[in-house]
């Protein structure tokens, strides 16, 4: 067991179950902590709550009782629950100091973690990070918004083994002393401003990720986002840009024909298989970070002819009588279905639409052109609608369900066709996550067959 160092916390309140949560209550239990878990939407009977009760945690669930910040020192909140919530207001009140379960991870780390975060691009630059490193024989394994969670992870590394962490803005925001050795910002825009209030706000919490580096570190960052290029200059790690639009010295960067690191060739841009002109950029940003590992070019060069993306996030799903269907499911904002209708000539059937976080949906209107046909669904369908109304898109429906919205694109299509799924929105107003809303249009593609 790894130990906790450097946390004087004796009384801690574990705020939201879920992986993250159970994760951190798990590992403070055997840290000797007293743990008192918190959640509204689980009861006694759960199988986690169950579990902690059984090793010694105080749980009190269904409800969020300010009684249950007596005696409490800090909290580890889930990152998904908001800071205006009363039980919050009142800690930060009272001063109580509260950080997220990727802070206990950094405590615990003693191998040089890779952190990655970013608006778009997050879940395949971490995978592609991670990847490069075990194709060149240097272990790693991946945590944090990701797969499972970081304080879990970090405590199955073995000696010469690396954890690759994916980081949300809600987990960042939760930070105090945590530092990657390795810091990835590929991008920031506009998002979850339901949750952050101010774009200052969530440019803030993105920069977390390097703001407890230090010399010895590194900030690999896009040299192309004008935000990113202002936000890092704050930065006292050692900076290395990479860019799609310049060469650049210290960094990772392209030309009309090929990928380069600093003045070596890896690859020619023909030889990637990973679709999407936009990926090009979370694979400059994995070289770096492989690079700055150690990893070979042979095994950087491996991966990339080889590597066709993750679940969720553009991936091919099957041909049905010659149209293409695409899941993209992890488009959760506009900028990630901008990119993904980017990444196809020929024409589209759209699905998308989902919780309404308050956007009109003007900036995907330009990126319309070949979509011939929109099936929308989820409470923004009347906005969506409008949106695709008036960037000339010829057919457009609505669906109350993923199989109905299945059928109706692909009535809609014709062969050589994409079907994307590209909802631009979150899950939550359907699906509890978005994984599960993919699983749903996969399901429902392969009902065609």
């Amino acid at each position: 067991m790894k130990e906790l160092i450097n946390f004087p916390y004796r009384h801690v309140l574990v705020l939201g179950l879920a992986k993250s949560g159970s994760a951190a209550a798990k590992l403070l239990l055997q840290n000797g902590k007293y743990v008192r878990v918190n959640d509204k939407n689980t009861s006694q009977t759960d199988d986690d709550a169950r579990e902690l009760m059984v090793l010694g945690a105080e749980v009190i669930t269904g409800s969020h009782p300010l009684s249950v910040l007596d005696d409490i020192e800090i909290i580890v909140k889930n990152p998904g629950i908001p800071y205006e919530m009363p039980l919050l207001e009142e800690a930060l009140r009272r001063k109580i100091p509260i950080i997220t379960e990727v802070e206990l991870a950094g405590n615990l780390s003693t191998s040089d973690m890779i952190g990655i975060t970013g608006s778009n691009g997050k879940t395949t630059t971490t995978t592609l990070t991670a990847e490069m490193l075990n194709e060149s024989q240097k272990p790693a394994k991946i945590a944090g918004n990701i797969g499972y969670a970081a304080t879990e992870i970090v405590q199955s590394l073995e000696k010469d083994e690396r954890m690759v962490l994916e980081l949300s803005s809600f987990q960042l925001l939760g930070v105090q002393t945590f530092k990657p050795r390795i810091a990835v910002l590929l991008n920031i825009f506009e998002a979850h401003l339901d949750y952050h209030k101010t774009f200052e706000n969530y440019k803030n919490a993105k920069c977390n990720i390097f703001i407890n580096q230090t010399e010895d570190d590194f900030l690999i960052y896009n040299a192309d986002n004008t935000t990113v290029s202002e936000a890092v200059k704050e930065a006292k790690s050692a900076k290395v840009p990479f860019s799609l639009k310049k060469s650049v010295t210290n960094g990772a960067w392209t030309d009309d024909t090929s990928v380069y690191f600093k003045n070596e060739k890896l690859i020619e841009k023909k030889n990637i298989v990973l679709p999407g002109a936009h990926n090009l950029e979370n694979i400059l940003a994995a070289i770096c970070a492989a690079k700055l590992s150690g990893v070979s070019n042979q095994a950087i060069f491996n991966v990339l002819t080889t590597f066709k993306g993750v679940h969720h996030r553009l991936q091919f799903v099957t041909s049905v009588n010659g149209r293409l269907f695409y899941n993209d499911s992890k488009a959760t904002n506009v900028l990630a279905t901008q990119k993904a209708l980017s990444s196809f000539k020929q024409p589209i059937v759209l699905i998308a639409g989902g919780l309404d976080r308050g956007n009109v949906f003007d900036d995907l209107k330009p990126y319309m052109e070949n979509v011939k046909g929109a099936v929308l669904i989820g409470e923004t369908q009347a906005k969506l609608t409008r949106a695709a109304r008036e960037a000339g898109v010829s057919v457009i429906e609505t669906a109350e369900s993923m199989k109905d919205a299945v059928e109706k694109a692909y009535h809609l299509s014709d062969v050589d066709d994409v079907v994307l799924l590209s909802p631009a929105c979150a899950s939550w107003d359907q699906y509890s996550t978005f994984e599960q809303r993919g699983d749903m249009f996969i399901q429902a593609v392969h009902t065609l067959l």
